[in-house]
């Protein structure tokens, strides 16, 4: 469907708006536009902020929050030589194009409707026609110019590539967020710049005039009303050749009533503004704002759609009887009507209110008014503060929306981080569409609820590094309680659709269309609860996790809480003891390290809580593996056990895989499933396994192999099995190192029976011993020494798990603390204070004997390896 056209110069709407048509000698031109004649530049002026007056008033009708629409103003010079039949004429269009919706693809691409903004079509088309008119400028050769695919270049085309000349001038933004509009417009300029058009003096005949318009009466009227009535046209339509002068003079005296009448109204406004109170109407779009004014005059007075009403609004959300304000000694009150929505300085109210002088008020979704009061309260203020982002920004922090809130304040210089500066700007923006599409949906009873989101992209990195944030819109049918995820960009194409769906609910024609064509709907799908951190590095020294750790949506609050333990393990999955504790991550460089990570249950899932046909799915992703592990799904069961562990093995562990164990953290998402949409499956063609049925990680260099296609499958089993094997030869050589150890230990204790030197010097010659006989006491210190260090690390290793173990109990103290809310009895208060204390007081007593059990524990092996040290007497 096409854009409707408005004639602003005209009071009464035609539905479905005037048409366009297309004459041989005229092109294009509007059928049935107004057309007021003008004694000086002055009432021009006038009739254009009559024009922009009524652009705003259809605004709000068409239930937009700014104009969202292009205007054109054409002033029609004439100048008639009675004398030689002769005319010389010229126009002049004046065009204000709306801005773009610019979108970013990634989120638009997804959307299963088509592009909804009727703006952006437009624009694509004017942009095509420049395109296509600045090659013909440059030599090309041009087959087709597009101008009849939209309304808008239909009417431009005199002034693109006919006898004129054209101005455009671009308005852009300096701030770097608007980086991708700014550079988007100035290609639109620089394409409009190429195009070459010559000017030429435009003279005709009389004659030719008056046959020009009678062919525009025809397509008009018609063939048989133009002969029966062709006298009446001539006089409206246009001056003919022997009765326009009289003609002209009847126009120009019928336009001089109504500037007589103009006159009087304007003066009698400028009076009203001066002696009562009002409201000034504030619009996204500046030049709109303060075009309407509606007086407060004493007494009360209601506001609303009904005709009834002193004050009449228009607007998404506005009642028959929205409010009443009331002007009694010297105070000004406003009172809503029942639930009807009203809100002062960002805060609703439900009774009567007094109204201090420049208050903002929005009736309804967002009809937005600035309250300007007596004139003894009036001063030299700047009302030009007081914009559209004004409210915006006041009704966000109202609902405790802020950009200290969403962490801009983030880097060390306290310097304001533009990405999220950005994200502020989108939620303010979409609040107000928000609103009108929740207002819309009520009216057409579509039963959902929409509400803005803003989602830490940080929650799914291992890092916990606070990344770039977004804003999203989450829907839920109020009914069926199914919930979709939307993003910024598909939800603006849904607003305009919604619209237009909306526009065509007022004019009463049948809204009803197909489940797949309606902007509200969509099918069920999969819905991103939450993500939780395990944090990895006890795995780098070989020791056991087990822990309780939250899902985190993404306000931040607890969406669950998962129960989760990964353990190192050998290739068979048999857990592994103290000794296998390392003290320095880089002792498993290059070795073969198992790993089991399982998942035991879940607890507390509020998703589950909300719905009956709901359920659950988990899934995480590890180091450079791109597959993600699913766990199957669970339905309808608050706290489910899980009970699934799966086996990683990594046979020659990298310093890399050394350092992400260290520093990262598994992530794992929390996915709530709803009755009819699909499961999440994991998709693992590209995983390799080993021989016992682990799945690998860490292993880059095979699937270099495998990707670049070097090697044949036979050469990789074969590159495999020399792996096993050489892990095998390690294990073996670990054996007889230990047996050599210990061969070492029996050889020492030997010595000491000896005790003389001279068996000793015995022993060396017969070892034939080149060193000097002044170091063999110390070669036989040797094993001695490597021994006792040996033990020294190993008791070190202990404490250290020890202490690991102890951090861990009294993590899990600290979030059972987390879990005890206030009563709401404020007589349970008391008691619940001190029970609160007691167990603060437990916590920390926890706290000090772990670190005093560390201390201990280290101050003995430091004491053990000093006396070791010493020499003996």
């Amino acid at each position: 469907s096409f854009p409707q056209i408005r004639d602003l110069l005209s009071r009464t709407k035609k539905p479905g708006g005037l048409k366009v048509r297309e004459d041989q000698q005229l092109g294009f031109y509007v059928d049935g536009l107004k057309s007021v004649p003008c004694e000086n530049y002055a009432q021009i002026e006038r009739l254009m902020e009559q024009g922009t007056k009524i652009r705003t008033t259809a605004s709000t009708n068409m239930n937009a929050s700014s104009s969202r629409s292009h205007m054109v103003i054409t002033i029609q010079f004439k100048q008639v030589f009675l004398d030689r039949d002769l005319t010389k004429q010229s126009s002049i269009n004046l065009v204000d194009l709306a801005g773009s919706e610019r979108q970013k693809s990634s989120g638009s691409e997804g959307d299963r409707l088509k592009e909804g903004s009727r703006v952006n079509l437009s624009l694509t088309n004017l942009g095509n026609v420049i395109s296509a008119l600045a090659d013909a400028a440059t030599g090309r050769r041009v087959l087709h110019v597009p101008y009849r695919d939209s309304v808008l270049t239909k009417l431009l085309q005199p002034a693109l590539g006919g006898n004129s000349r054209t101005t455009l001038i671009a308005a852009i933004s300096p701030a770097d967020i608007c980086y991708e509009e700014t550079l988007s417009t100035l290609r639109y300029a620089e394409r409009a710049k190429k195009i070459q058009n010559k000017a030429v003096v435009n003279t005709s005949t009389l004659m030719r005039e008056s046959e020009a318009e009678n062919n525009k009466a025809r397509l008009s009227c018609g063939n048989s009303r133009m002969a029966e009535r062709p006298g009446c046209l001539l006089a409206e339509q246009g001056p003919g050749l022997q009765t326009g002068q009289p003609t002209w003079a009847c126009q120009l005296e019928q336009a001089r009533e109504e500037w007589q009448k103009r006159y009087r109204a304007i003066a009698q406004e400028r009076q009203m503004t001066e002696t009562f109170p009002h409201l000034l109407n504030v619009n996204e779009d500046p030049q709109l704002t303060g075009v309407l004014k509606y007086f407060i005059q004493t007494g009360s007075c209601d506001a609303g759609r009904a005709a009834s009403n002193a004050i009449l609004l228009q607007g998404l959300g506005i009642s028959d009887k929205h409010a009443s304000f009331t002007n009694l000694d010297g105070k000004v009150t406003v009172t809503p009507h029942g639930k009807c929505k009203v809100v002062v300085n960002g805060v609703p109210i439900m009774s009567k209110t007094k109204l201090q002088h420049l208050d903002r008020i929005i009736l309804g979704s967002n009809s937005a008014y600035l309250y300007v009061g007596f004139p003894s309260e009036r001063g030299s203020e700047d009302l030009n503060r007081l914009d559209y982002d004004f409210f915006q920004l006041e009704r966000a922090a109202a609902e405790g929306v802020s950009v200290d809130k969403l962490g801009a304040m983030g880097r060390g210089d306290g310097s304001a981080d533009p990405s999220v500066l950005a994200v502020f700007q989108d939620y303010v923006k979409l609040m107000p569409l928000v609103a009108e599409a929740n207002q819309m949906g009520e009216e057409l009873e579509k039963g959902l609820r929409m509400e803005l989101k803003v989602k830490n992209l940080a929650s799914s990195d291992s890092r916990g590094y606070d990344l770039q944030k977004e804003v999203m819109v989450k829907v839920t049918h109020q009914r069926t309680h199914e919930v979709w995820i939307w993003s910024k960009a598909k939800f603006i194409n849904r607003k305009f659709l919604m619209e237009e769906l909306y526009q065509r609910f007022l004019e009463g024609e049948d809204v009803r269309v197909a489940q797949e064509d309606d902007p509200f709907w969509d099918p069920v799908e999969v819905v991103h609860l939450g993500s939780a951190h395990v944090w990895l590095q006890p795995l780098a020294y070989c020791m056991k996790l087990e822990e309780q750790v939250e899902f985190l949506n993404c306000d931040g609050l607890e969406e669950a809480m998962l129960h989760i333990h990964v353990a190192p393990c050998s290739p068979a999955g048999q857990a592994c003891g103290e000794d296998d504790v390392v003290i320095d991550p880089s002792e498993l460089l290059g070795k073969r390290m198992d790993f089991q990570i399982g998942l035991v249950r879940c607890l507390g899932i509020k998703w589950l809580k909300e719905g009956a046909e709901r359920g659950i799915q988990m899934g995480y992703r590890i180091y450079d593996l791109s597959s993600t592990f699913y766990t199957k799904p669970v339905w309808k069961i608050v706290n489910p056990q899980i009970e699934e562990t799966v086996q990683f093995t990594a046979l020659n562990a990298s310093q890399e895989f050394l350092n992400y164990l260290q520093t990262n953290a598994l992530v794992v998402d929390l996915w709530g499933l709803q009755e009819g949409c699909a499961q999440l499956s994991c998709s693992q063609p590209d995983l390799m396994v080993t021989s016992e049925g682990h799945i690998m990680v860490d292993a880059q260099k095979i699937s270099i192999v495998m990707d670049t296609g070097q090697t044949t499958s036979n050469q990789i089993s074969e590159l495999y099995g020399k792996l096993l094997k050489l892990e095998q030869e390690t294990e073996v050589l670990r054996n007889v190192n230990r047996a050599l150890r210990e061969e070492n230990v029996l050889l020492r204790h030997s010595l000491q029976r000896a005790g003389s030197a001279q068996q000793a010097q015995k022993l060396s010659d017969a070892l034939k011993v080149t060193q000097p006989l002044a170091r063999l006491p110390a070669a036989r210190e040797l094993p001695r020494t490597s021994a006792q260090r040996a033990g020294s690390e190993r008791e070190l290793a202990r404490a250290l798990k020890a202490f690991y173990q102890s951090m861990n109990a009294a993590r899990g103290h600290f979030l059972t603390l987390r879990h005890y809310k206030p009563p709401e009895d404020d007589a349970m208060l008391r008691p619940f204070v001190h029970q609160q204390s007691q167990r603060l007081k437990d916590f920390g007593e926890l706290l000090e004997a772990s670190l005093w059990r560390l201390k201990s524990n280290v101050g003995r092996v430091v004491q053990e390896k000093r006396a070791r040290l010493l020499p003996p007497e």
